[in-house]
């Protein structure tokens, strides 16, 4: 596989520190819905985000494809990308599961978040791959939702998130990191993460936290 491009980040960083900074940058609503969750808690996802649309449909036409769409975005997925499905949070949607994950990280991407459902839970945890989505379901797209457009800017869990954009999810949830500002997002963020280092370590050694906050300014 190619060169991490987000490795240091990957080592040094986590989410809450990286919302912080955008907070701190102007960017306050960034942080996917609290529903959006990982399906295996110990996974990062971080890459650039690669987005796929999704309308409602309750049938499919003799003939048609449904999946047409879909297959042509898993199929382009490039190495440290990650799949965006935007399902309009239809939890009757249920846009990826074990061999979406499968083709995908054979593409070397690395990851898949939705406000739509996921299946093949067990599958796609034993190959480690990092799933965040609004909820867990058996049920199948097919007749129920349809990509309409690939690569276009989408809205879920209340971010927008274009193409290329930074998607960052750990425990405590996902972030969405616009590339205008990706570089100053991830310099000021380890910075900020090196401070968060010094205070923790006052405070193990007993320092009073009100003294620690005037030296720092990190809580």
């Amino acid at each position: 596989m190619a060169r991490d491009p987000f490795a240091a980040a990957r080592r040094r960083l986590f989410v809450s520190v990286v919302s912080d900074t955008l907070d701190g940058l102007g960017f306050r609503n960034q942080a996917f819905a609290p529903a959006i969750r990982p399906l295996d808690d110990t996974r990062v996802l971080l890459g650039r985000a690669r987005t796929a649309l999704y309308r409602e449909v309750f049938h499919v036409p003799k003939g048609h494809n449904p999946y047409a769409l879909e297959i042509a975005l898993v199929d382009d997925l490039k190495p440290f990308e990650i799949a965006v499905m935007a399902c309009g949070g239809n939890p009757k949607i249920g846009p990826w599961g074990e061999l979406l994950t499968t083709a995908a990280r054979a593409r070397g991407a690395v990851g898949a978040l939705t406000d739509g459902l996921v299946r093949d839970v067990r599958a796609i945890r034993k190959l480690k791959f990092p799933v965040f989505s609004a909820g867990i379901g058996p049920l199948d797209s097919k007749g129920r939702g349809e990509v309409a457009a690939i690569d276009v800017p989408v809205e879920l869990g209340g971010v927008r998130v274009e193409s290329g954009d930074v998607i960052f999810g750990d425990a405590d949830g996902a972030v969405a990191i616009p590339r205008k500002v990706e570089k100053q997002v991830f310099a000021a963020a380890f910075g900020k993460v090196s401070g968060e280092n010094s205070t923790r370590a006052a405070l193990a050694r007993g320092e009073k936290l009100a003294s620690v906050f005037k030296r720092f300014g990190i809580l």
